[in-house]
């Protein structure tokens, strides 16, 4: 196995067209109780994981140059990237974009619900596209998660909608100052 090269490794930038990017499509039957789980990692898995936290290729072939980094093939790092996924060591692979900085809005709301309902209420805080976070706590107001919208009147639709279908007590946290900080987890 190659190890990691000690400087960052450095992707071409490509032209990427807005028309390139489509939503994902919400399928309700995905949405699980997350579970944890240790999981063995070998060396490639570590050196995808440290290198696609904070610096993913923007190309028509991102894998490709992946792998030349990290000196192995695009297939195995697909592969490894579809294990580390199936397993949930990796959520996502996607931009993080500042809702703000392109005009929308954004809150954390929490809401209080029966643990009776909790599998229901997942779903049907779940099936909105602009839900990106959703978690279970030990609290009163006992699932929280985070919306973003392009504008605030979609936003408030959302919460209303929300809080109508599930006949529940909800508290709408918007931001007031947000302190952005940047987290890579070395593995």
């Amino acid at each position: 196995m190659t190890e990691m090269k000690n400087k960052p490794a450095e992707f071409k930038q490509a032209e990427v067209k807005p028309a390139e990017f489509k939503p994902a499509e919400f399928k309700p039957t995905e949405f699980k109780q997350a579970e944890v789980k240790s999981v063995e990692l070998d060396n490639i898995d570590r050196q995808l994981i440290n290198l696609i936290q904070l610096r993913f290729p923007v190309s028509k072939h991102p894998f490709e140059e992946i792998a030349a980094a990290i000196g192995t093939t695009e297939e195995v790092v697909i592969s490894k990237l579809t294990r580390l996924k199936n397993e949930g060591i990796i959520r996502r692979i996607g931009p993080i974009i500042n809702t703000r900085g392109i005009g929308g809005t954004n809150t954390l709301a929490a809401v209080k619900v029966p643990k009776s309902q909790i599998d229901e209420a997942s779903w049907v805080i779940n099936k909105y596209a602009e839900v990106s976070h959703n978690y279970l706590r030990n609290e009163d107001y006992n699932i929280w998660f985070t919306v973003s919208a392009p504008t605030q009147e979609r936003l408030d639709r959302i919460l209303s909608e929300i809080q109508t279908e599930l006949s529940c007590p909800m508290l709408n946290l918007p931001t007031i100052n947000q302190f952005k900080i940047q987290v890579n987890f070395h593995v």
